[in-house]
């Protein structure tokens, strides 16, 4: 009777324990993460912007009103904590990031450079004007074209997808070393994944410089539909929210912070 009292205790013993880990397992599982705020945000205005040149992997530094702008924004998020901050290792993405961390009351982490955040790659078209890109890509689709510069620029985003756009430029390049879209795309989609790992588990806000021509592809990544075409200028931030797997944005090319008077 001792013997059997004895056993049924230690079969209840076993069946408790493994009651525990499984339910403790079930519990780490369904245990939400916390949330995690991203700001995006594009370089400041540079040199080669404001000379209406083709800036992708070549890089030039910002002008004092890129500084001025970087600075807009830094003022704007300095009572913002942030966990984590990235740029790729372009100079103008970089010193657009420091520029912002400077201005934190807190204390600010390490950059981080991920070249998955660099701008596009567009070859041969590099350094030379935009005009020159733009009128390549509009001869190839055999259209009717305005000639004035900024109309151009209008008129080929009317007419095709950033995807069909970017495709386009690497089709007419005469070097054929200009990126596809699906290569930024893949480069982009390998980035966010990595900065995630880092900060999710912990959340909090975590800082992106990139440029105009890869935010819209990063949200596509991450949110598909969400960018309809708005308008990336120089230090907008873009913001979204990462939890529990998914991205959700909350706005996009937001330039209230450099439209402030000083």
């Amino acid at each position: 009777m001792k013997k059997r009292i004895i056993g049924v205790l230690s079969l209840l013993t076993i069946l408790l324990v493994n009651f525990n880990v499984v339910t403790g397992e079930a519990a780490k599982e369904t245990k939400p993460t916390k949330e995690t705020t991203i700001y995006v945000v594009r370089h400041g205005k540079t040199w080669f912007n404001t000379q209406n040149q083709v800036q992708g992997f070549c890089d030039s530094l910002l002008t004092e009103e890129g500084e001025a702008q970087a600075k807009l924004v830094g003022e704007g998020l300095k009572n913002i904590k942030f966990t984590g901050a990235y740029s790729s290792d372009l100079g103008r993405q970089r010193k657009t990031a420091q520029l912002i961390l400077a201005q934190n009351t807190n204390k600010v982490p390490q950059i981080i450079e991920n070249k998955g955040f660099r701008e596009k790659n567009f070859g041969g078209f590099e350094g030379q004007s935009n005009d020159a890109m733009n009128l390549a890509v509009a001869k190839a689709l055999n259209l009717d074209y305005p000639e004035g510069s900024d109309e151009l620029w209008d008129f080929l985003k009317e007419q095709l997808t950033e995807e069909e756009l970017a495709n386009k430029v690497a089709e007419v390049d005469p070097t054929k070393t200009a990126e596809t879209y699906d290569q930024m795309k893949q480069r982009v989609e390998k980035a966010m994944p990595q900065v995630m790992k880092k900060v999710a588990k912990k959340g909090g806000n975590v800082l992106i410089v990139s440029s105009g021509g890869i935010i819209p592809i990063l949200l596509e990544s991450v949110a598909p539909g969400e960018y309809q075409g708005e308008k990336i200028a120089n230090c907008s931030v873009t913001t979204l929210t990462y939890k529990d797997g998914k991205y959700t944005v909350k706005k996009i090319g937001d330039t209230s912070f450099v439209d402030q008077k000083e």
